[in-house]
């Protein structure tokens, strides 16, 4: 092992924020980067550009955070970005076939290095803080190797997520073109509405659905409830817990297939939570996770943020997982406070659904219920994935794992 500054090592880039009259959403320029409210798990989405850039990113390079509460969160340029002062654009001084290894290599050592930030109320690394932090690297033969090793488990998953997106996509299509456009096959196998299918008027909703279809209230057509949170101060309610239990922020994936938290048998009891099955669907109610969907692979409780949601008829389940999702922004216009947005079981439960006829919900669910398996299973490798690397990443940092060539 040798002992290196971080400027030895690699290139250091500190993000400068553009003149904000040059900067917006409509603006011709280049992408602008203020911080990671655009990152994604690898690469950012970005929604500002820029006329004016100071600093650039190059294809490739490491994007990390140096300011705020967000400071070490990190994501790849695969794009020339401006970035702002938020941001920190580094390479590995030997190419970017190194900079695997060097990306990993910054989160084993991130308590360190933020346990040497200075500012009163969030972190911030400043370039000399960076730039002067030593740390432990191998020779350049294994970091390469480390880096390929890290680089090809990390291009998996994000072969899984695109993989996923683009399943995700084609199931929502074939929602919305049979159960919002109404062009389902007919007897014919031809598009009902499109080639004159029957309409008939629904008094509740106010507009056409095809001839025979209902329109319920969701209590008519699945059961309720809502979590709840055992008493933070009573240690029996958590110490040494085995029953899964969900917050609100967790329903950011189409399926949630593992936990942090959990409670015990006895915080279950002295509690308002409940005890949800596998497979229903979780919705949040609180915060800025407000209408948010996913399903649960396991039997689970959650906390007062989420309502879950089982159909009574099963063949319903993922139909009603993208009606809600579609009626996401009217949820969030129903919600209310002040300081953030609130959802209510008793809201969730009087929305006006649509019930297509069992035939055809039936057929959707069958055509559909592949892609959702394939989606949940690349979530489970996924999730191996990452505790394979993260189990990986310490032993190669710190040369109790060795590569061979």
């Amino acid at each position: 092992m040798n002992k290196l500054s971080f400027s030895q090592l690699a290139y250091i880039t500190m993000g400068q924020s553009p003149n904000g009259e040059y900067c917006g959403i409509n603006i011709e320029g280049v992408p602008l980067l203020n911080g990671p409210a655009e990152f994604t798990e690898f690469a950012p989405v970005p929604v500002q550009y820029t006329s004016d850039p100071k600093k650039m990113s190059k294809v490739g390079d490491i994007l990390f955070c140096v300011r705020g509460s967000t400071t070490g969160r990190m994501n790849w340029s695969n794009q020339e970005y401006a970035i702002g002062r938020g941001l920190a654009a580094i390479t590995h001084k030997e190419g970017k076939q190194y900079n695997h290894f060097l990306k990993y290599l910054i989160e084993n050592y991130l308590s360190s290095l933020l346990n040497n930030t200075n500012g009163s109320t969030f972190p911030n690394l400043t370039s000399s803080l960076l730039a002067d932090f030593i740390v432990d690297v191998p020779d350049l033969p294994i970091q390469k190797e480390i880096s390929n090793i890290l680089a090809n488990i990390d291009k998996k998953i994000e072969l899984n997520n695109q993989i996923n997106a683009e399943l995700e996509a084609m199931a929502k299509t074939l929602y919305d073109y049979w159960f919002v456009q109404f062009d389902f096959p007919d007897a014919n196998g031809k598009p009902y509405k499109s080639s004159g299918g029957k309409m008939a008027y629904n008094e509740t909703l106010k507009r056409e659905i095809p001839d025979g279809w209902e329109a319920k209230v969701l209590a008519d057509i699945a059961t309720t409830g809502s979590g709840g949170t055992p008493l933070s101060s009573k240690k029996e309610y958590y110490a040494n817990g085995d029953i899964p239990w969900i917050n609100s922020g967790e329903l950011n994936t189409p399926f949630i297939v593992s936990t942090n938290n959990f409670i015990t048998k006895l915080g279950l009891e002295k509690s308002s939570a409940k005890l949800f099955k596998k497979n229903t669907i979780l919705m949040a109610m609180y915060g800025a996770t407000a209408g948010k969907v996913s399903f649960i692979d396991f039997p689970s409780t959650t906390n007062q943020a989420i309502c879950g949601i089982n159909p009574i008829d099963q063949h319903m389940n993922v139909y009603l997982k993208f009606n809600l999702e579609r009626l996401y922004q009217y949820l969030v216009n129903l919600s209310s406070g002040s300081a953030r947005d609130n959802l209510s079981q008793d809201k969730i439960r009087n929305l006006d659904i649509v019930v297509p006829s069992h035939y055809i919900l039936s057929k959707f669910d069958g055509i559909v219920q592949g892609k959702m398996q394939l989606i949940l299973n690349n979530i489970k490798q996924n999730q191996e994935l990452e505790k394979l690397r993260d189990w990986l990443l310490p032993m190669l940092m710190n040369g109790q794992v060795t590569v061979k060539q």
